[in-house]
């Protein structure tokens, strides 16, 4: 992509993100899947901070993490997280000793306005695998009933356009929402989370990583 590719006004935003969807390969190209990252970033004042947790997979080992903090340079828009936060995620990303073999995004894939949400975003921009699994819906709707157990699961559907799935996680507790990010589909992408979850709602990687980047202390929760 082109270098800093950030500096641009949302309307240039928008578009690039109309450009760079043709990118996005929603087919599973992920061999010997050894390690999982999760990332996300959190505000404070005008500075945001990234955090990645990279795990082993399948035995969910917390192996490595990276922090970086940046001046935030994109205005908040909604469809336009990547623009915000991308920067410094790909920063941290670029402070781990080795790739991940594929990204679990905290927030959306394909299941976004543009088919471009930051999931797919950072799969294309550094060429590796990843999923989006965001806490809520940014475009599309689904229908129930969805089953009240872990693991059950509804399509989402965007214009006519299967886009994710509603999953859920942990019995009784609201879903999440799973859609390709790049190099991956959709069934290797809820069976990623489902495998990624240890008693809570969000999948371990993303949980380190919303809690490193904001700097909380972190809990584990035993599994039945």
């Amino acid at each position: 992509m082109e270098p800093a590719w950030w500096e641009v006004i949302p309307a240039q935003a928008i578009e690039l993100q109309r450009q760079w969807a043709s990118r996005v390969e929603r087919q599973r190209r992920v061999q010997n899947l050894r390690s999982v990252a999760g990332v996300d970033a959190a505000y404070r004042g005008g500075w945001v901070r990234a955090a990645v947790a990279v795990f082993s997979f399948p035995e969910l080992e917390l192996v490595q993490t990276a922090i970086v903090e940046q001046p935030v340079r994109f205005p908040y828009v909604p469809g336009l997280l990547s623009f915000r936060e991308a920067p410094a995620i790909v920063s941290a990303i670029e402070q781990l000793p080795f790739l991940p073999d594929v990204l679990l995004c905290d927030g959306q894939g394909i299941a976004h306005p543009r088919r471009f949400g930051i999931a797919s975003h950072l799969g294309v921009l550094l060429d590796l695998p990843s999923v989006g699994c965001a806490k809520s819906l940014l475009c599309g709707q689904y229908q129930e009933p969805l089953g009240v157990e872990a693991g059950s699961a509804v399509p989402v559907y965007d214009r006519g356009e299967l886009v994710a799935r509603a999953l859920r996680t942990r019995t009784g507790v609201r879903p999440v929402f799973v859609s390709i990010g790049h190099r991956v589909d959709l069934d290797f992408a809820c069976w990623l989370v489902l495998q990624c979850c240890r008693g809570f709602r969000l999948p371990e990687p993303i949980r380190w990583a919303d809690r490193l980047s904001r700097g909380e202390h972190l809990r584990k929760r035993a599994t039945a």
